[in-house]
C-alpha cells in the first residue's frame, strides 16, 4: 500500500516556523544585552557638603568679642538693657538648617557700632553637583559683586607709589602728618599675611587726619582676597562719603568652609562729625570674629 507524503511536508513546514522564531529571539538578543550597559554607565551622586546643620548665630559670639566689637555694650546701666544688648536679634528665617543670622546694635557717647553675623549652608539640588562645588559658586558670586581691587592686593611693589613713606619705613620723611603714622603703617606692611594680632596697638590717632590713614595702609587694608581663613575669604571695607554726617564705615568679612559661607558686616558710625572710624582696628576686630566662628565651625 502507498504512503501519503503530506507528512514530510508539514514537518518541513513547522521546521521552517521553528527556524523564524529562532530568528526573532536572536534578534532581540542584543537589544537585552544593552540594558545592563546603561545601568553600569550612570553616575554616582556627587558627595554632599560636610555640614548639614548650623549654628546659633546669637550664641555664636562670645561677651569677651562682642565687648571689643561693641564697647558701648559694658557701659550700659540698666543690666536688663545690658543683657538685650548683648543678646541681639536673631534675623528672621524660615528653616535654621539652612540660613541663620543674628544683629547686635550698641549706643555709646563716641559711637554707634552694628554687627551682623549670617551662616548660610548651601545644599545642590543636582544630583552630579556637590554642595561644596554650589557653595564655591555662591561665594564666586559674592567676591565679583564686591568688586574687588585685586590687581593691587598681591604687589607690594604698586602701593608705595601712592605712600613713598610708608614702604620706606627706615627712612623718615618730611611730612608732619604722615610721619605719626609712618610707624603703624610699617608695623602693617611687615605682618600683612599674619593674623592681625597686633592691630590694637595703635588704635586712634588717625580719626582726625581723613586722608593721612588711607595713603599710609591702603595696601595693607585695601578691600582684597584673604588666605587662612576658610577655604577661601575676603574682606571688603567701604566709607560713606557723605560730608554733611559723621562717615561711617563698614567692614564686611566673607569666607567659606565647605558648604558653609560666614559673613560678618561690622559698622561704625562716630557721633561726632567728621571723626574718620579706624580703618585697621575695624578690620581686625571683624576679622578676628570670622577667625574664631571658622574655628567653632571646625570644632
Amino acid at each position: 500500500m502507498q504512503r501519503k507524503a503530506y507528512v514530510p511536508g508539514a514537518a518541513a513546514l513547522i521546521a521552517a516556523l521553528l527556524a523564524g522564531c529562532t530568528g526573532g529571539s536572536d534578534d532581540r538578543g542584543p537589544t537585552d544585552d544593552a540594558n545592563p550597559g546603561k545601568a553600569g554607565t550612570a553616575s554616582a551622586a556627587a558627595e554632599p557638603g560636610r555640614y548639614a546643620t548650623l549654628p546659633e548665630a546669637c550664641r555664636a559670639v562670645s561677651r569677651g568679642t562682642l565687648d571689643a566689637l561693641l564697647p558701648g555694650a559694658r557701659e550700659i546701666a540698666d543690666p536688663v538693657r545690658r543683657e538685650a544688648a548683648y543678646g541681639g536679634e536673631a534675623t528672621q528665617t524660615f528653616d535654621t538648617d539652612r540660613k541663620t543670622g543674628c544683629r547686635w546694635k550698641v549706643e555709646s557717647a563716641d559711637a554707634t557700632d552694628h554687627l551682623l553675623v549670617d551662616f548660610e549652608r548651601v545644599v545642590s539640588y543636582d544630583t552630579a553637583v556637590s554642595d561644596d562645588t554650589e557653595a564655591e559658586d555662591l561665594f564666586a558670586g559674592k567676591v565679583t559683586a564686591a568688586d574687588l581691587p585685586a590687581p593691587a592686593v598681591s604687589s607690594a611693589t604698586g602701593s608705595p607709589s601712592a605712600s613713598p613713606s610708608s614702604s620706606a619705613a627706615p627712612s623718615p620723611t618730611g611730612t608732619s602728618p604722615s610721619s605719626g603714622v609712618s610707624p603703624a603703617a610699617g608695623g602693617a606692611g611687615s605682618a600683612s599675611a599674619a593674623p592681625p594680632a597686633s592691630a590694637p596697638a595703635s588704635p586712634s590717632g588717625n580719626s582726625s587726619t581723613g586722608p593721612s590713614p588711607s595713603a599710609t595702609t591702603s595696601a595693607e587694608l585695601q578691600p582684597r582676597l584673604l588666605e587662612g581663613l576658610g577655604d577661601e575669604a575676603f574682606v571688603d571695607d567701604a566709607l560713606d562719603s557723605s560730608a554733611s554726617t559723621a562717615k561711617q564705615r563698614t567692614v564686611t568679612v566673607a569666607f567659606r568652609t565647605s558648604n558653609v559661607i560666614v559673613t560678618v558686616r561690622y559698622e561704625e558710625q562716630p557721633t561726632t562729625i567728621g571723626t574718620v572710624p579706624d580703618s585697621e582696628e575695624m578690620q581686625d576686630r571683624a576679622r578676628n570674629l570670622a577667625a574664631q566662628l571658622a574655628d567653632s565651625l571646625r570644632g
